[in-house]
């Protein structure tokens, strides 16, 4: 299993490879900025909660990939996500398949993970510095 260098990091996996509770909770914030329905923002400090139908539009998809990695997705990199991962029936990406996502990316490189936590607003404790 692959572990952080940082000792202070958050433990992002637990030893049979599943997410842990406060990496979910930190992926359900970020999704829940780009899904579809919108979440509003009630503070600055509360971490957002995406509701159970939400989605990832092809807009929600690009503006997080842009704010995370810098540029959109290819449209293969789109194909792979739609293959790979629980979608809805017209190929939108659900919260499930965005937490598969992070789940596969995190198992084979935490510091990746971790980086994009910190483009979000989170520390290596996975504590919520805001941004």
């Amino acid at each position: 299993m692959a572990t952080s260098s940082d000792s202070n990091a958050a433990r992002l996996i637990d030893d049979e490879g599943t997410i842990t509770d406060l990496l979910e909770a930190c992926l359900k914030h970020i999704f829940a900025k780009y899904c579809t329905p919108s979440v509003p923002r009630t503070s600055e400090t509360t971490l957002l909660v995406p509701p159970a139908d939400a989605y990832l539009s092809a807009e929600g998809l690009d503006k997080w990939a842009v704010d995370t990695n810098g540029e959109p997705f290819s449209e293969e990199t789109k194909e792979e996500v739609v293959e790979s991962f629980d979608v809805t029936d017209d190929g939108k990406l659900t919260l499930k398949g965005f937490i598969q996502l992070y789940q596969l990316q995190t198992q084979s490189d935490e510091e990746e993970t971790l980086k994009d936590l910190q483009k979000h607003g989170f520390d290596r404790r996975l504590q919520f510095i805001m941004k």
